[in-house]
C-alpha cells in the first residue's frame, strides 16, 4: 500500500518527540525514532482515507485567538452560573443549528471548538439535514447562539477547509 503522509511535518515532529522523551541523541535512539515515526505515520495514514489540506492558514491563527478568548469568557460565565453570581437559574437546553459546512475536517474542528468551550457540548449532527444539535448550559437567546456558531466559527472554518 502506498504511504500518504497526512502532514509533511508529522515524521520529523514524532522523531523530535521521541528523542526528547528519551533524552538522547545516540545513533540507536535516532534509528528507533525514525522507525517509530515512519510506522506511526503509516498507521495514521491508513486510518484516514481523506487527507486534510487546509487552505488559508492565516485565518486559522485569528480563529485560534478568537476561540481562546471565547473559552476564557465562557469559563468566567460558567463559573458565575455555578457559584450563583447570576442569581438566577440557568436555562439549560438543546437547540438545533443549521450548518452550511459539509467538510468533515471543518465539522471535526467545529466539534472540538464547541465542546472545548465551557457551557456548550456538541450533542449530535444529522448529516442528511446538516443540522448540529447543541447543548447549552445557559440558553437565553437561541438566535445569538446561532449567530455565534455560524459567524464566529463556521464561516472561518469553511474558508480554511473548503
Amino acid at each position: 500500500m502506498k504511504i500518504r503522509p497526512l502532514i509533511p511535518l508529522m515524521p520529523p515532529v514524532l522523531l523530535a518527540i521521541w528523542l526528547l522523551l528519551n533524552d538522547s541523541l545516540a545513533p540507536g535512539q535516532i534509528a528507533l525514532g525514525i522507525v517509530f515515526a515512519a510506522l506511526v505515520t503509516w498507521a495514521v495514514a491508513r486510518l484516514r482515507p481523506l487527507p486534510a489540506w487546509p487552505r488559508r492558514l492565516h485565518l486559522a491563527f485569528g480563529l485560534s485567538l478568537r476561540v481562546l478568548a471565547d473559552i476564557v469568557r465562557s469559563n468566567i460565565g460558567v463559573g458565575r452560573v455555578i457559584l450563583g453570581a447570576a442569581h438566577r437559574q440557568p436555562l439549560i437546553g438543546f437547540m438545533e443549528i443549521p450548518l452550511d459546512m459539509r467538510d468533515p475536517h471543518g465539522l471535526a474542528m467545529l466539534a472540538l471548538i464547541v465542546t472545548g468551550t465551557p457551557g456548550t457540548v456538541w450533542a449530535g449532527h444529522d448529516p442528511e439535514k446538516n443540522i448540529l444539535t447543541l447543548h447549552v448550559l445557559d440558553l437565553q437567546d437561541e438566535a445569538t447562539w446561532i449567530r455565534i456558531i455560524k459567524q464566529r466559527y463556521e464561516r472561518p472554518l469553511m474558508e480554511i477547509f473548503e
